[in-house]
């Protein structure tokens, strides 16, 4: 069985029970950083085997672990922090399972990009999820374009030296949109700002970015609450 195990954005609290009886009875612990993860397993006195499994290396290991799987071994797959497959290595280890029709399941837990749409104070009906932009500012602007009509919230993650920048992209390609920069969630110095796009890129350029951002931008047309729900086709059964 291969197991996606979403693990602690910030505060290793925040790791469930089952995730912990999970890594502690897997055959191997597939990381995306072996010494990152090894600060979790410790805390928790996990002895687990760990083998590497990162953006670079991707290609390569995924047919590994396939084979180990099917020699009938357990594997835990955990990125760094939050859940695996999100802005994180692991879609083609689980597409590939799907292809040979191994067993996939996934013990849920914390994501950053959650915590921060729901802390924003923006509209949560309807959301797309964009992850990262590219680095470089026409591509990134031509990223950006793409949701530009979209009435649905906008999540990205964005690096310390970027986030200023992107900022400022944000607003220049959908206007000067309320918006929300997370950072340091669930650790000592959490910060949720809110504010308008122009303004969220100058308090950043003279505080100083530190840490990795989640940016949650409105929609077109505003963050509006969602339409109340239609009325029920059926009475419920009386008992």
């Amino acid at each position: 069985m291969l197991y996606i195990v979403a693990t602690p954005i910030g505060h290793l609290e925040d790791i469930s029970l089952r995730a912990l009886e999970v890594l502690r009875s897997v055959d191997v612990v597939a990381s995306e950083d072996t010494r990152h993860t090894a600060k979790l397993l410790t805390r928790y006195e996990i002895k687990a085997r760990q083998m590497p499994f990162h953006d670079h290396n991707e290609a390569r290991v995924v047919g590994k672990i396939i084979r180990m799987l099917q020699e009938g071994r357990d594997i835990a797959l955990v990125s760094d922090a939050g859940t695996p497959g999100i802005a994180d290595p692991g879609f083609s280890l689980v597409r590939r399972c799907h292809e040979e029709a191994l067993p996939v399941t996934m013990v849920p837990g914390p994501s950053a990009f959650v915590m921060a749409l729901v802390l924003s104070g923006l509209a949560v009906h309807a959301f797309t999820f964009r992850g990262f932009a590219p680095r470089k500012p026409g591509k990134r602007r031509r990223f950006l374009a793409v949701d530009e009509g979209s009435p649905h919230t906008l999540v990205f993650y964005e690096s310390p030296y970027r986030v200023v920048s992107f900022l400022r992209d944000a607003a220049e390609v959908y206007g000067d949109r309320k918006a929300a920069v997370a950072n340091d969630l669930t650790k000592r110095f959490e910060s949720v700002q809110r504010g308008r796009l122009s303004s969220l890129a100058d308090e950043l350029e003279v505080s100083g970015a530190k840490g990795e951002y989640v940016v949650v931008i409105e929609g077109a047309g505003g963050d509006d609450e969602p339409p109340p729900p239609e009325p029920a086709d059926h009475q419920p059964a009386k008992r």
